[in-house]
């Protein structure tokens, strides 16, 4: 980072903290890969700013104002979504991609931290008022059960549609459901598993199309429409799918 950029980021971190006064959390995070100013409002009314590189405070100042009413309103929808108590541990996890329920049991715990699975039961022990250590055991549960869940399906639908990869990375993403590089590695989103099947398929689908197409050219939806017909609805549901994902997920567990 030179000292443009270094100044840059800081004008746009005091920028976070003087829309405080915002209904809700305000997060400014500068992304090398956008390629347009966007937001996103999470379940609990949380908000992030996008922004490419290059692009000022000032700029950023105006794009929230232009969009503060369809914030406001998301706020208030995504707020809907949250849990009614501050222990942000779920009593139980719903997979809709796969149809599990996972019971989520507390147990005490007096030298370490640890999650435990056994049926569709999760038994979670953490030391006293280590609620956010306990949601990174649960997010690291998420991204192993997508891993086992995801690889093997990719596998299928790549088989299916005759379009091969080179393998799959499993993250944890905030603003992206998957992605797809020139050497054939497709990156998803362990969040995937809180959406319907069909819309998993289709995530899928799209990742693996950009291997012939590194575009969203007509070609590109062409392809993608060969092998899913359905895609301008399975893409718009996606688009609203992070009202799926439970608050736990983005929890920071090294947050003070």
């Amino acid at each position: 980072m030179n000292m443009a950029d270094g100044q840059r980021a800081a004008t746009l971190s005091q920028l976070s903290l003087d829309l405080d006064e915002a209904p809700a959390a305000w997060h400014v995070r500068r992304s090398p890969k956008a390629r347009r100013l966007s937001v996103r409002v999470y379940p609990g009314g949380r908000v992030e700013v996008v922004v490419p590189r290059g692009v000022g405070a000032r700029i950023v100042q105006h794009f929230v104002v232009d969009h503060r009413d369809w914030i406001a309103r998301k706020v208030d929808e995504m707020r809907a979504f949250a849990t009614a108590s501050s222990n942000p541990i779920p009593s139980a996890i719903e997979l809709a991609a796969i149809n599990e329920t996972w019971t989520v049991r507390r147990a005490s715990a007096e030298r370490a931290s640890v999650l435990a699975a056994e049926g569709s039961e999760l038994t979670l022990a953490a030391l006293e008022g280590g609620e956010r250590k306990a949601c990174g055991l649960l997010q690291a549960w998420l991204r192993a059960r997508a891993r086992l869940t995801l690889e093997p399906w990719i596998e299928r639908v790549a088989g299916e549609i005759g379009i091969q990869f080179s393998r799959i990375e499993i993250r944890r993403q905030r603003t992206r459901w998957g992605s797809c590089s020139r050497s054939g590695v497709v990156s998803l989103n362990a969040c995937l598993l809180f959406q319907r099947p069909e819309v998993v398929r289709y995530l899928l689908v799209h990742e693996l199309c950009h291997r012939e197409q590194m575009n969203h050219s007509h070609r590109f939806w062409a392809l993608v429409a060969r092998h899913e017909p359905e895609f301008r609805a399975l893409d718009r549901e996606l688009g609203q799918g992070w009202r799926r994902v439970p608050d736990w997920v983005f929890q920071d567990p090294q947050a003070a």
